[in-house]
């Protein structure tokens, strides 16, 4: 096929992905979906590829191929009809973790099946221990909430009622996991409805065919990156600083690099064995975290499809905190190690192609869950919410100022929005100062949102991390601020973490804290490492980080020598 049919359609099935996004966003109930777009919408193949997607969430980007095969395994493609809409968010089948709902429609066109709508998304509510999701103390998966194998939530176009019944009646929020769920499945709706008309103008064999060339045209883009790439093995690791029950044993991420002419091999053998408390990662996100560091050094113009992740082999040993066995708990493997084991490759690789990888980013995204009661209305509420953190300096430019952790991609609930929906009144949020580790090139700022409860009781849980490992710098830089969590109870004049507080083994990973009406709570994420000596910063840089309050004056003569006179 011709070079440009391949780019008008490859330019096509994106933009059907983008528009299953935009439903999805705008007929959900929950803010994670509405506001945060917590999900990724795509295309497949008949046999799991992925052929298309668009620009949402990364850790779900890569880990759709393993999803949709695993979930072929089991319900066979003879076993498919149209109108079927199949739903899994099983841990152990190829999934990211328990909140990750995936859906899978078939494309049929004249009875032929040629590919699958799908959409995963993060299901704020999905039972277990803690409202939210994210239970910091669960030691196995039956804490984590309800865990679904492939099943047909549809069937032939007819909901499949004894499914909906078993979903909702083990969850806390019935109507809103309806309203999720029900947008997930209009997006799938709608790849299938717009895929089967772009089929129809081109023809089943053009179309086919033209996947086909698409995928070996992304396989050839990323086999040309990695040849530009020298060959070695590259090595680096970090440590993870507690799993929430343990609490005063590390755990270490542990990476090499095989790269050898144009394919490159992950190994994650030395990393820890898997650990009991939740932060272990799934098979599907220690895959999906090589293809996404991977994706980070190359060129951003390769179509991302299954094609470009062929040259991209992963070695990751069963039973340990990059591939759990069951029944080990891992909710946080995906927002919280899947980030860490990106930021190890990048550090691995940092010698090798210097000028697209970074120091370390705060690498979480806080993972503050809470329900209860509206002591107004009588209705339970929950609420996902996740705060932005710094990336770490470049060699040629500072880090990024409180966005998402580099797996997420995702917004913050506006203000306004927040305390509409929830009881809690934001009294301020704001950037760190001096969070940004100094270098050459800064590490981006991390921020604080600060918020006093407004409800009679609020049962809140959450699932973070570096409260006592900063993120390291590069080539001289130094380390980025640390993160932390506070609590101010009503009528105290001294703030206190949540082991202080709440007789918690961590501060970075707790379940089923009870927050009281005018208790206050303070949120701060971690910024980014900072990239080269500090002292060889333009002096002009810093001058502007001091008017902008990046950087206290203090600060600026202390690590860069540089005095406003």
């Amino acid at each position: 096929m011709d070079p440009v049919s391949v780019n008008i359609l490859e330019s096509t099935m994106v933009s059907i992905c983008r528009e299953m996004g935009i439903v999805l966003m705008k007929t959900a109930y929950s803010t994670i979906f509405s506001e945060a777009n917590d999900f990724t919408c795509g295309l497949a193949n008949m046999d799991g590829d992925l052929i298309a997607v668009a620009d949402y969430c990364p850790s779900q980007i890569g880990g759709l191929p393993l999803l949709v095969k695993s979930c072929l395994r089991e319900i066979p493609v003879s076993e498919i009809e149209p109108g079927d809409i199949i739903l899994h968010n099983d841990p152990y089948r190829g999934g990211l973790h328990t909140p990750e709902h995936t859906f899978f429609k078939p494309i049929f066109v004249q009875h032929e099946l040629m590919g699958f709508a799908v959409a995963i998304g993060h299901v704020q509510e999905v039972g277990g221990m803690v409202p939210g999701g994210f239970c910091g103390e669960a030691t196995e998966i039956f804490h984590e909430g309800i865990r679904v194998p492939p099943v047909k939530i549809k069937k032939r176009g007819k909901d499949n009622v004894e499914v909906w019944k078993l979903l909702l009646a083990n969850v806390r929020t019935p109507r809103t996991n309806f309203g999720d769920l029900s947008a997930l499945i209009a997006a799938v709706d709608l790849g299938e409805f717009r895929t089967v008309q772009t089929i129809e103008k081109y023809g089943k064999a053009s179309f086919a065919e033209t996947v086909k060339d698409l995928l070996d045209y992304s396989e050839r883009r990323m086999r040309a990156e990695l040849r530009a790439i020298p060959d070695g093995i590259y090595r680096f690791k970090d440590d993870i600083e507690s799993d929430g029950v343990d609490e005063g044993r590390t755990y270490v991420i542990e990476v090499e690099a095989h790269k050898l002419g144009d394919e490159i091999i992950i190994d994650y053998y030395g990393s820890s064995a898997q650990a009991k408390g939740p932060i272990n990662a799934t098979l599907g996100v220690a895959t999906s975290a090589a293809y996404n560091a991977v994706l980070h050094m190359t060129d951003p113009s390769i179509p991302r499809n299954s094609g470009c992740f062929r040259p991209i082999r992963v070695l990751a040993p069963p039973g340990t905190i990059v591939n759990v066995d069951y029944p080990g708990p891992e909710v946080g493997g995906n927002t919280e190690t899947h980030p860490r084991i990106v930021g190890t490759i990048l550090g691995a690789m940092a010698d090798a192609v210097p000028n697209r990888t970074m120091a370390a980013e705060g690498g979480t995204h806080s993972n503050f869950v809470f329900g209860g009661v509206d002591a107004d209305t009588g209705d339970y509420f929950i609420c996902y919410d996740i705060a932005g953190v710094g990336w770490g300096g470049r060699s040629f430019a500072d880090g990024n100022d409180g966005v998402d952790s580099i797996n997420g991609n995702c917004r913050p609930t506006p203000i306004e929005v927040f305390e509409t929906r929830f009881p809690w009144r934001v009294e301020f949020l704001a950037f760190d100062i001096d969070s940004g580790g100094p270098g050459k090139f800064r590490g981006g700022v991390g921020y604080t949102k600060q918020m006093v409860c407004l409800n009679d009781e609020v049962t809140c849980s959450q699932m973070t991390d570096r409260h006592r490992f900063a993120p390291w710098g590069l080539n001289g830089g130094k380390p980025g601020g640390l993160g932390a969590t506070l609590i101010l109870k009503s009528g105290s004049e001294t703030w206190q973490n949540v082991r202080e507080a709440f007789g918690k083994k961590s501060t970075s990973r707790y379940s089923n804290i009870i927050m009281k009406k005018c208790d206050r709570i303070r949120l701060v994420s971690p910024g980014g490492g900072g990239f080269g000596d500090p002292k060889d910063r333009d002096r002009s840089l810093v001058l502007n980080d001091v008017v902008q309050g990046y950087v206290s004056p203090a600060a600026a003569e202390r690590e860069y020598g540089f005095k406003d006179k």
